[in-house]
């Protein structure tokens, strides 16, 4: 490992090449020039970023820039340096050709029409040294030599064809002063030429040196600063699971320990994430499946686990099972004579005595206030019942010491076994709480066994059944409306629809309403409830369009959805038709759901639940906290409300574990940006304290009992009416802001 790093209190650990090779195994570090590379579009990473062609084009034409106005100076002394050498080559010509015969010119006719020929000179004109003119040949000079020292001795014509120059006895060596007329009608082209060749050269330099500056940036700064950018989208993108990029060429430099920190605390932050959801879903489990107590599994847990063990091993290993129901006889005397503390700690006793006297792989859970539910595999060293009921009458035979005070406990049990009874848990653990029942009316502190005199109630369900047909067929199934309201400003913002039964006799009141709790479970058992489920949605969508045409404001319709019929039956298609049919707003329709729903088939239930939240229709979770509960499933469906089991609600003010996952409800709720609704509301107390735990809707028998069409109708209808009244003032308020 190498050196620590301490940047402001934050602590980097510097690796070395081979830690880092190890961190991802079996990765093969990049080339130094892999940021260069192209990728799948073709291109290289680093050249499609912006900032690097802002500093490509900033360094390109930077360095065009210095190098044109060096370019601009070089030309007028390019052109100097070329009027000077033709200068030195007529001087050169004219001083070879005077003559140094006395009484004669210094140059002859003739002489002056060779120099003509053979140079550049194209005339001169001789002086003395008193600058007396002698001759005149060719083309005459615009310049005369001159003793004054501002008279120019050279000079270009506006045209740039003529240079004329004024040659001194001290530059020619002879005593005369000549001035001549050259041709410099070259000296352009040659400069047009020097600058067309500089500039190619300029470009190719400028490239070379752009090149190598953006290769040592791309190395040093753009790939470093790329590569944070693209972990940093990463983390925001997916901040549980970044996939973070590690720069080609590790540097020690400010950049690359700027990345290590940006690193480090992305995966901090990763990590922190992962266990607070963690810990957020362990708290929900603990509260939803165990109870507080006891520290013993619930009713729900007991269930779930029931079902499972009677599909692997009594189904798959050929097993018997044995389910008791333990209740505390005339506990309620004690809680009420004693008082609650003592009550607890009795019940806690009793727990573990149940446990301890119990084998290893039983599993015992309290189920209600003072009953305990016990699930035994049964084997050779206990294959019958009655040695584990034999144990447990054994450690209840002790008295208890709580609170310096000794009782004597004792219990009913009820038992009922799988498969003899029955092959579904719920109705294993109903058989073994109606033998508990028996057992208690018998007289207390003994045991009795689910019995097959028991079929009665098999055969009332197969007549209900009977009578459920009857009654879709015969139209007496109707629909009653809850309403639901926004908890802080008391709207109607929504109802929900509840099916109700009244089955005829031939009693005085004409028949009686059969509770949902028993023909909803037949009903599903038998499939009854798909086409019962369709005519309960599109009752109900029709009968909110229809009130709308009315001129009542419109509001949500909530319709519970089960398990059969969002698995087995086309919801998606039949919600689309209904809407279609009734033409309803999708947004005023909200279909619930319960948690069990999801644990059937995951992928299944995403794409469904999609397709329906593509049609505008608003999803709940009903009954939330009393089934698995889990934040995964949470964060991948597409739902937009929580419902809150009433069940909580109601003790919540008594009982604090279902205070406590109440709160923890809506406080899971709101984090993910789902409103969450309350049944159950009941008294004002229920209200001011989902109030104050910052609920959002709220519904429940403190507002009104479910009530069917034409009652419903009247109560919204009043109700919109009163509580305009009292919120006309901010109403007003509202539309003037």
């Amino acid at each position: 490992m190498g050196d620590i790093l301490k940047v402001q209190g934050f602590t980097v650990l510097e690796t070395n090449p081979a830690d880092d090779d190890n961190e991802e195994t079996g990765s093969k570090r990049k080339s130094r020039w892999s940021f260069l590379a192209p990728d799948a579009t073709g291109s290289s990473p680093v050249w499609r970023s912006r900032i690097s062609w802002r500093i490509t084009l900033a360094v390109f034409g930077t360095i065009m820039i210095v190098q044109g106005a060096v370019l601009a100076f070089n030309v007028k002394s390019y052109e100097a340096d070329k009027l000077n050498d033709l200068s030195e080559l007529a001087r050169a010509a004219i001083t070879i050709s005077i003559s140094d015969t006395p009484g004669q010119s210094p140059i002859s006719n003739s002489i002056a029409k060779r120099l003509f020929a053979t140079t550049a000179v194209q005339g001169v004109a001789v002086y003395d040294n008193d600058f007396t003119p002698l001759t005149r040949y060719g083309k005459t000079p615009n310049v005369v030599p001159d003793a004054k020292p501002e008279t120019p001795s050279q000079l270009r014509s506006a045209d740039g064809l003529d240079y004329d120059v004024v040659f001194s006895p001290k530059n020619l060596s002879r005593p005369y002063h000549i001035a001549a007329r050259i041709d410099s009608s070259n000296v352009d082209g040659m400069v047009t030429k020097q600058i067309h060749q500089t500039l190619v050269i300029l470009l190719l330099l400028s490239g070379l040196v752009t090149s190598i500056m953006m290769l040592a940036l791309g190395a040093w700064l753009l790939e470093p600063i790329m590569i944070l950018r693209n972990n940093l989208l990463s983390a925001a993108r997916n901040p549980e699971k970044p996939e973070l990029q590690k720069p080609s060429v590790e540097s020690r430099d400010e950049i690359g320990v700027a990345i290590r920190i940006a690193n480090d605390l992305i995966r901090q932050n990763a990590n922190n994430l992962k266990r607070l959801r963690s810990q957020a879903e362990d708290k929900i489990h603990k509260l939803a499946y165990y109870d507080n107590l006891t520290g013993l599994p619930n009713r729900t847990y007991f269930l779930e686990k029931l079902d499972d063990t009677i599909r692997h091993k009594v189904v798959e290993e050929d097993r018997r099972l044995a389910v008791f129901s333990v209740d505390l006889d005339h506990f309620k005397d004690i809680n009420d004579t004693m008082g609650h503390e003592f009550g607890d700690k009795l019940l806690e006793a009793i727990g573990k005595r149940l446990v301890k006297c119990m084998p290893e792989d039983a599993m015992i859970s309290r189920a209600s206030a003072d009953e305990f539910t016990i699930m035994v595999v049964l084997k050779p060293e206990y294959a019958e019942s009655q040695m584990l009921i034999d144990r447990i009458f054994q450690a209840m035979g002790e008295p208890v010491s709580i609170l310096q005070e000794r009782f004597q406990v004792r219990v009913s049990i009820g038992v009922s076994h799988c498969p003899d009874d029955t092959m579904e848990a719920r109705q294993l653990l109903k058989n073994s709480d109606i033998a508990l029942n028996r057992a208690k009316e018998e007289g207390r502190d003994t045991v009795r066994f689910y019995s097959q005199d028991f079929d009665l109630a098999v055969q009332q369900r197969f007549q209900l059944l009977r009578d459920l047909r009857s009654a879709l067929d015969e139209n007496q199934l109707t629909l009653h409306y809850h309403p639901q309201f926004d908890l802080r400003t008391g709207q109607l913002i929504g109802a929900e629809v509840l099916l109700r039964w009244f089955l005829p006799d031939n009693s005085k009141d004409g028949g009686y309403y059969v509770s949902p709790a028993e023909f909803i479970p037949v009903a599903e058992q038998s499939g009854l409830i798909v086409p019962i489920g369709e005519w309960v949605l599109r009752t109900a969508c029709a009968q909110i369009k229809a009130w709308q045409e009315m001129g009542i404001p419109p509001f949500r319709v909530a319709v519970n959805i089960s398990g059969v019929q969002f698995h087995k039956a086309d919801i998606v298609a039949l919600t689309s038709d209904v809407l279609k049919t009734t033409k309803l707003d999708p947004k005023l329709l909200e279909l619930e759901v319960t948690e069990s729903v999801f644990m059937e088939n995951m992928q299944m239930t995403i794409d469904i639940l999609n397709q329906l939240h593509r049609l505008g229709v608003e999803l709940a979770v009903d009954d939330f906290g009393t089934g698995y509960s889990s934040l995964s499933y949470l964060r991948q469906f597409p739902i937009d409300r929580l419902k809150i089991d009433q069940s909580f609600i109601r003790n919540a003010l008594v009982n604090p574990d279902d205070r406590m996952i109440t709160k923890t409800i809506i406080n899971l709720g709101h984090s993910l940006n789902l409103k969450v609704i309350a049944e159950g509301v009941e008294t004002n107390d229920h209200e001011n304290f989902l109030k104050e735990e910052g609920c959002d809707e709220v519904q429940g028998f403190k507002y009104t009992k479910p009530l069917p069409v034409d009652k419903f109708r009247d109560y919204v209808v009043n109700y919109n009416r009163e509580w305009a009244k009292k919120n006309r003032p901010a109403l007003v308020d509202e539309k003037k802001a």
